[in-house]
């Protein structure tokens, strides 16, 4: 603010499961961010909004999207809990699974787009038709994965993070899908 930069913090609250849980935390943040602001004398914009990676959160965005501004899908945590193994021990018999044919990819590396991107298209749906300004977005090394930032763009999202590293794919592969698949 003292600089002159309009900086919007945005509060994320991981691991809900249930728009009551999300209502609890967030009246705690908002008490407290406001109590904050009164004692500074700065009024600082700012909002509230969750994590997505428990597959019930998804199966109730709609519920959950009132009360929320934006969304960002834990991909590993969401991709863990759709397939009911941990992303540490996958390693294990993942090998077997692609010799196998029962995978073709690594499901922690790039979307599921049948499973996990189901429940995600229906996040979305669901979320959008509550609260058409919602922000989506996800957060996790599938945000470097073209596959998966291209079907992330296919979905409605507005944006994909990643690692630093991951960074100029993600925008190379974000240009792509663009492209090839405009949106307004």
């Amino acid at each position: 603010k003292r600089t002159g930069m309009d900086v919007v913090p945005e509060i994320m609250i991981p691991l809900v499961g249930e728009v009551k849980e999300f209502l609890y935390v967030k009246n705690i943040v908002v008490s407290t961010a406001e109590k904050i602001i009164a004692e500074s004398g700065v009024d600082v914009r700012y909002s509230v909004g969750t994590m997505l990676e428990i597959p019930r959160a998804a199966l109730t965005s709609d519920q959950i999207a009132k009360e929320a501004d934006f969304y960002s899908f834990g991909t590993n945590d969401l991709t863990q809990m759709v397939f009911g193994f941990s992303r540490d021990d996958a390693s294990k018999f993942l090998g077997d699974y692609y010799s196998k044919n029962i995978y073709e990819s690594d499901p922690f590396a790039r979307i599921d787009r049948v499973g996990v991107g189901s429940i995600m298209k229906t996040a979305v749906k669901l979320g959008r038709e509550s609260n058409p300004k919602l922000k989506l977005g996800i957060c996790g090394e599938h945000g470097g994965d073209p596959s998966s930032v291209e079907f992330c763009h296919l979905i409605g999202l507005d944006y994909v993070s990643c690692s630093p590293f991951r960074v100029p794919i993600a925008r190379l592969a974000a240009a792509q899908a663009q492209i090839n698949f405009p949106r307004d």
